[in-house]
C-alpha cells in the first residue's frame, strides 16, 4: 500500500508541474535529491562499517555475551514461559545486548533467531499466533533502551552536526521512558488475558 501512495505521490507531482509549466524545477529537484541521497549513503557506510565491526569484536571477544549473562536473570522474570536453559534466551540477551549498544543491524539475527526458538518452544496450536513470550520480545525490541545511539550519532556526523552526541542522554532517558511503559502495559494486557473467564 505505501508503494501505491509513493507512486501516487510522484506522479502527482509529476502532473501538477507538467500543468503549471514546471516541469524542469520537478526534474531539478529529482536529480539533486537523488544526488543527496547517494552522498549520504557513502558517507554513513563507513561509519556502519566501523561499528558492525564493533560489533564483530564484542561478539567474539565474549564482551556480548558477558552483557548477556548480566541481562538473563531479567529475561526470565519477563520471558517466564521459556525454560532457563532455552536457546531462546541467549538469543534475546544478545539482541538486547547490540541494541543497548545502538547496533540495530548487529541485533537484528539474534532477534530473527529468537522468535524461531520461541515458535519452536510454543504451545500454540496455530504457528500464525503469536506466543506471549514472542509478544514481550518484540515489545522490548521496538521501544528497547539504547546507552549508545550508534545509528543516530552516524546520520547527525553525515549531517554535519557540530555536537552529534549531545543526544545520547536525552536519548537514554526516552528509551528507558518508553521500555519501562511498554513492558508495563504488555505485562497488564497479559494479566487481564489470563484474568478473562
Amino acid at each position: 500500500m505505501l508503494n501505491v501512495i509513493w507512486v501516487g505521490l510522484v506522479i502527482g507531482g509529476v502532473v501538477v508541474a507538467a500543468l503549471s509549466g514546471h516541469v524542469e524545477v520537478t526534474t531539478s529537484a529529482a536529480f539533486e535529491s537523488a544526488k543527496l541521497g547517494v552522498e549520504t549513503v557513502i558517507a554513513l557506510t563507513g561509519i556502519m562499517i566501523f561499528w558492525l565491526g564493533i560489533a564483530r569484536v564484542a561478539e567474539q571477544s565474549g564482551l556480548m555475551d558477558a552483557l548477556a549473562g548480566l541481562l538473563r536473570p531479567a529475561f526470565r522474570l519477563l520471558f517466564p514461559s521459556l525454560p532457563p536453559d532455552s536457546p531462546a534466551l541467549r538469543a534475546i540477551s544478545l539482541n538486547v545486548s547490540a541494541n543497548l549498544l545502538g547496533l540495530g543491524q548487529a541485533a537484528t539475527p539474534f532477534g530473527l533467531k529468537a522468535m524461531q526458538e520461541m515458535q519452536r518452544a510454543s504451545d500454540q496450536a496455530d504457528p500464525q499466533v503469536a506466543s506471549d513470550a514472542m509478544i514481550t520480545f518484540l515489545v522490548l525490541n521496538t521501544a528497547g533502551v539504547t546507552l549508545v545511539p550508534a545509528t543516530v550519532v552516524a546520520y547527525r556526523v553525515a549531517a554535519g552536526s557540530a555536537n552529534p552526541t549531545e543526544i545520547v542522554g536525552t536519548t537514554l532517558a526516552a528509551s528507558i521512558c518508553s521500555t519501562a511503559f511498554a513492558l508495563a502495559l504488555d505485562a497488564l494486557v497479559r494479566a487481564r488475558k489470563r484474568a478473562r473467564p
